[in-house]
């Protein structure tokens, strides 16, 4: 699999050379031509003698980062950032990768940092890390939503990528194993090539492996098949090995290529032909079908790349012919590695990255494909998918959600083992959450019930309008936080002044209250005015027969106080009122207690007493025709019972 994901490309046979006389320039020059497990060798043996400079360990760490051994890697980068050398900004990077395989989240989150201030943040990987700060609680929330078990097809060898074929087939990719392949040994893993086998499938449970096809298996390899629906065409990745011919580019490595061969009436393979957009100059690797057969997905490394291998997609015509490849964009591909793309029957994206916030090495990551040609955000699929080493070749039957994936994680038979597994829970990609909105007094931070609040989005269109409860709130529910989640809320009420605030919704994370806060329109405030009606204030509330100011009393009235606090020279006169009901004498000497009560709790306040003056009127003052025996609504008694503040000085 290290082969195939772009780090380089080569192939080649059994390496034998005679012990050099120099040894750290024999392992350079392994290194330098991807000869990764022999130079390896000889960095380590040269170390234990107790040489290293720079080169050697970023050498010694690439060897095994480019093998996907993170944790081999680990020490070299350590010593590497130990010593005192002008470390470049890629080592950063990777250095940070492989911290993620031994758990250290902090330190690699560390050294993403610096990797964005050497960057300027304009690698794209530096984008990534800036947009998925929260990437560790997305992981969270997308786990657990199924169990991987080990397939019975693996071996002691790699064994990956798998396709679904037919109904109850599948195809993936084998290693021979040293002792089998024929002196045909990889200069990069010390594996033998790779060949196409396929077995039954019963949900989870695998028949026996068999080589798939003596037609296109051949001495070097092919691995990642895609076929079409009706299983007569097939596209697969091999060695640029064409018609007994191998190529190569301009530095004589051998590179990857697309291949596409179709069954006759009789079941056997046609001569795999190559796809037109393949070059000896660059990787085309690792086909995938959209669910209409009109497009083919592949990885590769072609000019116009973001990165190390970017996502591509082609167009398939009805004669057979090809449209031309299209990066599918920075939504999509980093300065990274992309790469093992595959399209579900429902129009999920689902690839491999190392260029985006993972657990380390290569993550699975998807994205849904809408119906109006736009699509999501790329999403981590979670544990236990994805691990701290690479995991890739991700495939699920949408129908029966029963899928396959490949990795090279610890506790396998082999380098790279397939996994199966059974998706309990798919993966959300509508986020919606709630926007709840609190409207204030921003003077007394009072809740203002039954304002109006008006949710907008990011271009001002309105979306609803509603009105704060008593406790001056209100929710919108189900809001939309994916793509450009970006909304706009605003606040009215009379005698206040309209405010807005802007909000991005968040996918993750707890729910938060947005606060509006509306400033009382300034009130030309003159003597004679009634103060209760200035501030809204209905009634001073006091219990049956009692002048004992009631707690919510104290939240109208402290309205009048902070009103004769900006007004220093203000005088009140305060009046207490009682409806008809009880006898005149009784409802005029409550109503004076009650007067005289309120003006005891102004003063508490801080209030000089020079500037109250109290009396109650009972029920000598109506505003309406419910005098005594007149019968009357309670709403109309209510309109009696009231207290005034009237300014008597300004």
């Amino acid at each position: 699999m290290r082969i195939l994901t772009f780090s380089a490309a080569l192939l080649g046979t059994t390496l034998l050379f005679a012990q050099p006389e120099k040894e750290l320039e024999k392992a350079n020059e392994m290194y330098n031509n991807f000869s990764y497990i022999d130079a390896i060798k000889i960095y380590e043996r040269i170390a234990k003698k107790g040489f290293v400079n720079q080169e050697m360990l970023e050498s010694l760490g690439n060897s095994y980062y480019y093998n996907a051994e993170y944790k081999n890697a680990l020490p070299w980068y350590k010593q590497l950032f130990e010593g005192n050398y002008q470390i470049k900004p890629e080592y950063y990077y990777r250095y940070a990768q492989v911290l993620k395989s031994v758990g250290s989240y902090d330190e690699s989150n560390k050294m993403m940092a610096k990797f964005i201030e050497l960057t300027n943040a304009n690698d794209t990987r530096a984008a990534m890390f800036e947009q998925h700060k929260d990437y560790q609680k997305i992981i969270k929330k997308n786990s657990g939503r199924f169990q991987l078990n080990n397939a019975s097809i693996n071996t002691e060898s790699s064994e990956y990528g798998t396709a679904f074929y037919g109904t109850n087939k599948i195809v993936f990719s084998g290693a021979a194993s040293a002792k089998n392949s024929r002196g045909n040994i990889s200069q990069w893993t010390g594996e033998g090539f790779y060949d196409l086998y396929e077995a039954d499938h019963y949900d989870q449970k695998l028949g026996d492996r068999k080589a798939f096809s003596s037609t296109l298996n051949t001495p070097f390899n092919e691995s990642t098949a895609a076929f079409t629906k009706d299983g007569n065409t097939i596209y697969f990745t091999r060695n640029n090995y064409v018609n007994k011919k191998l190529g190569t580019d301009i530095e004589n490595t051998i590179l990857l290529k697309i291949l596409r061969s179709t069954k006759d009436k009789s079941g056997k393979w046609s001569k795999a032909e190559e796809l037109p957009f393949n070059s000896d100059q660059y990787n085309v690797a690792h086909p995938a079908l959209s669910p209409d057969g009109k497009y083919l997905y592949f990885a590769s490394d072609m000019a116009g790349s973001l990165g190390n291998s970017d996502i591509y997609r082609v167009e398939i015509f009805g004669n057979g012919q090809f449209g031309k490849p299209e990066n599918l964009g920075d939504v999509i591909n980093t300065a990274g590695r992309e790469s093992f793309p595959f399209v579900s029957d429902d129009n999920v994206l689902y690839y491999s990255s190392d260029g985006i916030p993972g657990l380390g090495g290569l993550d699975i990551f998807a994205v849904k494909f809408k119906d109006d040609g736009t699509k999501t955000k790329p999403m981590n699929i979670g544990m236990p998918g994805n691990s701290a080493d690479d995991d890739f070749c991700f495939v699920i039957d949408a129908s029966t959600r029963l899928g396959f994936l490949s990795s090279n994680r610890p506790g396998g038979k082999g380098r790279d083992d397939i996994y199966t597994f059974h998706e309990d829970v798919p993966l959300e990609f509508s986020c919606e959450r709630p926007i709840k909105v609190i409207i204030k007094n921003a003077k007394t931070k009072e809740v203002i019930p039954n304002a109006t609040v008006i949710l907008s989005d990011k271009v001002m269109t309105q979306l609803d309008k509603q009105k704060t409860n008593a406790e001056g709130t209100y929710t919108f529910e189900k809001q939309s936080c994916n793509d450009d989640p970006r909304y706009y809320l605003r606040g009215e009420k009379e005698k206040f002044e309209t405010a807005e605030v802007n909000l991005t919704l968040k996918e993750d994370g707890d729910d938060e209250l947005y606060e509006i806060l509306l400033k009382p329109k300034e009130v030309n405030l003159k003597k004679g005015m009634d103060l209760a009606k200035v501030f809204e204030i209905q009634e001073i509330k006091f219990d049956l027969g009692k002048a004992d100011i009631r707690p919510d009393a104290e939240l109208e009235l402290i309205k009048i106080v902070e009103a004769m606090k900006q007004y220093p020279r203000m005088k009140i006169d305060i009046r207490s009122h009682t409806d008809s009901r009880g006898s005149d004498s009784a409802n005029m000497k409550l109503s004076d207690r009650r007067a005289k009560s309120t003006m005891n709790w102004i003063i508490s306040q801080g209030i000089a007493k020079n500037r109250l003056k109290a009396k109650g009127y009972g029920e000598t003052r109506l505003v309406n025709r419910c005098k005594n025996g007149v019968p009357c609504t309670e709403e109309e008694h209510q309109q009696n019972r009231r207290s005034e503040f009237i300014i008597t000085a300004m």
